[in-house]
């Protein structure tokens, strides 16, 4: 393979790359496209994090390489992140290329293991891919999530209010009083759902979206969503922080307290104590600790459109 770069540099001064790599500068959009559509391969360095880069690469059919992180890059590991006020961790250089687009337009591995690095060159090698754009990254894509985001949401309505933190099947959501549980075991599934008996307050998405998990010890809401084919909806989290979801979920109890705490709500199986969040700006998918299983808010989500539920359209 011949190397390609598009590395900036003033003309009096060579630019800082090695002799290997031919290097065309910083061109023009039209120009790069065209130079896209002649390569095969398209590297990352693992920075910068999310880029878009990487999706122009494979929309003109490039396979896109990227560096797996060991551990994730977050704001305890990473300088780039130090100092930002989020727990999130980063994967790899791209996360959503890495989950949604995937192999064999997308191969993410460790660079530090020649073996594993080598032997994805030689897989790149043989395998032919056609063009891909995801079609949430489309115009008819876009316009689609516009369109829902505008016809379910009232943007000059005031903020729904928090639900009670001891709501139970005694008290009422959405002003409605309450007659059985309000989360119901579903079917082939170890989540719960939204009864659908009960009138749901007024949400987006809306809470038949809603899938409720509890993550493993030191796993954040993220992970233990996507290890069951979901994503974690943050808006979902003040319909599940109330003792009639730990109760559903069968949670033992001795102690629960509200507390401001970016994990929340959690409990503790030692030392059976469950926590509510009272602040709900700290309401996180992000969160995680080796000592709590968290409640999470988890939904479905359309194919090619991941900011979208099933029900959303």
């Amino acid at each position: 393979m011949e190397v390609h770069g598009t590395v900036y540099y003033e003309t009096q001064r060579p630019p800082e790359v090695p002799a290997f790599v031919k290097n065309h500068g910083l061109l023009p959009q039209h120009e790069l496209q065209q130079l896209l559509r002649k390569a095969k391969l398209f590297i990352g360095f693992g920075f910068p994090y999310e880029g878009p880069a990487p999706l122009e690469a494979i929309a003109n059919g490039c396979i896109f390489l990227q560096p797996k992180f060991h551990p994730p890059h977050s704001s305890l590991n990473h300088e780039f992140f130090r100092g930002k006020p989020t727990s999130r961790e980063v994967s790899s250089q791209h996360p959503y290329a890495e989950q949604y687009i995937s192999r064999p337009h997308v191969m993410t591995v460790d660079y530090n293991n020649s073996l594993e690095f080598d032997s994805a060159i030689r897989e790149i090698m043989r395998t032919k891919v056609e063009p891909y754009l995801p079609y949430e990254y489309t115009c008819e894509g876009m316009l689609e999530r516009v369109h829902a985001y505008i016809q379910h949401q009232d943007f000059c309505a005031l903020e729904p209010p928090f639900m009670p933190a001891n709501i139970s099947r005694q008290g009422s959501a959405g002003g409605s009083r309450i007659t059985g549980p309000l989360f119901v075991p579903l079917p082939n599934s170890t989540a719960l759902g939204w009864a659908s008996n009960v009138t749901a307050p007024p949400a987006w998405p809306p809470l038949s979206s809603l899938r409720l998990l509890v993550s493993q010890e030191g796993q954040s809401c993220v992970e233990a969503c996507h290890s069951d084919g979901l994503v974690c909806e943050p808006t979902h989290f003040r319909f599940i922080n109330n003792k009639e979801a730990l109760r559903r979920l069968e949670v033992q109890c001795e102690v629960v307290d509200s507390e401001i705490n970016h994990i929340l709500p959690a409990f503790s199986v030692v030392r059976r104590e469950c926590g509510l969040q009272r602040e709900p700006l700290l309401f996180s998918c992000a969160g995680y600790s080796p000592k709590y299983r968290r409640l999470c808010p988890c939904r479905d989500f359309r194919h090619g459109q991941v900011a979208l539920c099933r029900d959303c359209l």
